[in-house]
């Protein structure tokens, strides 16, 4: 039962994060009348690397947060060390930036929020969705918890239409009927700040011979990502499968990694601020749209499994979704189930099912130890493996490396038993 007035609204999105709020800003600069609903009160943190890819600052741009960018840290590609080697890395540029950037989460998520508060998108913060009200398979309505514990208070909000941006668990999405499919690769990651004299450098930094602390080669890898505020974020991930599950304690391997780049990167003090997350990848998940609701970001699986980024993907993904929702009317007729996994598949379907392949493959005992020296002795080879690694793709590329990584993303496509989103 609802204890206070239901509030009413055409565009329903749950979720603040990057994906939901830039569906809220995009929707609401089309002239939708959009609430956007968060459980935390801003500014609030999340489990991540920090890291924004030339993909992620093209949508922020698009956004209009260039200038909000110019005071945070800006790079210029990768340092990728391991077997032994260095490498240099810069962005490749084309139709992207030609560089990169971090902010953290507590500053980048407000950030954005911000902006679709800005052009018009209502703000309620403090509201848990822990239900969903339907009117046949529609949704109605949403049942949010207010407050702690058995005092909480519910409230209902009805809506025409839902976006849900509430994360890679997606609670709300799970009652809605998605299904996170662990066959392919999935990553567990952990992450932390730490005090460095080295806090303005210009590269961010990947170590892609991870060892454990008991010296075992893992299939992931450990970042240094500058922020440029006196601070890095340091993190490890590893890549897991259903078969193939991750048997690793994250907090004893980030301890273990951070003492490891200590000297390096001139680390004073203890890290705070850690942090894990269990993240699905490569569009893992069934169930991404109902009659009139659209899953966006990781709650959709939109992270890339070759190297863990969502930023970018959730800033994409709202942006198509705001599209989807202009260009429609909330009516009984419209029916997002028919639209946006199609939508989604087109987009992304051949590079995260390539990515999700090469991953998997990844988690092979023996595999990497194997490939790992050969790779990292050939610069161009890894220039190649950052642009794909990164997803540094976009439709407009028509060169040789562009063709060949669409051509085998269908290949793969075909191959799949179950493809993204499906």
């Amino acid at each position: 039962m609802t204890t206070s007035s239901p509030l009413d609204t055409d565009v329903l999105v749950v979720g603040a994060g990057p994906a939901g709020s830039s569906t809220a800003a995009w929707a609401a600069r089309a002239g939708l009348d959009v609430t956007l609903v968060d459980a935390e009160t801003f500014p609030r943190d999340k489990a991540c690397g920090d890291g924004l890819t030339p993909r992620a600052i093209a949508e922020l741009d698009q956004l209009g947060m260039s200038g909000w960018l110019d005071g945070r840290a800006r790079n210029w590609g990768l340092r990728a060390a391991g077997f032994g080697q260095e490498l240099y890395l810069p962005w490749p540029g084309g139709s992207l930036p030609r560089n990169g950037g971090a902010a953290p989460r507590l500053e980048l998520d407000a950030a954005i929020r911000q902006v679709a508060l800005d052009v018009g998108a209502r703000p309620i913060e403090g509201h848990r969705a822990v239900d969903v009200r339907l009117e046949g398979s529609r949704v109605a309505a949403v049942t949010f918890a207010v407050g702690q514990g058995a005092r909480a208070e519910r409230r209902e909000i009805t809506c025409r239409r839902l976006i849900v941006a509430d994360g890679a668990r997606s609670q709300l999405g799970r009652r809605l009927g998605r299904t996170w499919h662990r066959s392919t690769a999935y990553g567990v990651a952990a992450r932390a700040y730490i005090k460095s004299h080295r806090s303005d450098d210009p590269w961010i930094s990947s170590h892609l011979e991870l060892r454990g602390t008991q010296d075992e080669l893992l299939s992931g890898y450990g970042w240094v990502f500058p922020l440029g505020d006196g601070e890095v974020n340091v993190g490890v991930g590893t890549l897991a499968t259903d078969k193939r599950p991750a048997d690793v304690n994250l907090r004893e391997l980030l301890a273990h990694y951070v003492e490891q780049q200590r000297e390096v990167w001139q680390f004073e003090g203890d890290v705070r601020g850690a942090w894990s997350a269990l993240l699905p990848m490569g569009g893992a998940v069934s169930g991404v749209a109902g009659p009139n609701w659209m899953l966006v970001g990781d709650a959709a699986g939109c992270v890339n499994p070759l190297n863990g980024e969502g930023i970018d993907y959730g800033l994409e993904t709202g942006h198509l979704a705001a599209q989807v929702l202009s260009e429609t009317v909330p009516n009984a007729s419209l029916d997002f189930s028919r639209q946006w996994a199609p939508i989604l598949r087109t987009r992304y379907g051949t590079a995260f099912s390539i990515a999700r392949r090469l991953a998997g493959y990844l988690t092979v005992p023996g595999l990497l130890p194997t490939l790992g020296p050969w790779g990292m002795r050939s610069r161009g080879l890894m220039t190649v493996a950052l642009r794909v690694m990164g997803n540094l793709v976009t439709p407009e590329d028509e060169d040789v490396v562009a063709r060949l990584w669409r051509t085998s993303g269908r290949i793969s496509m075909r191959l799949d038993e179950r493809p993204p989103f499906s």
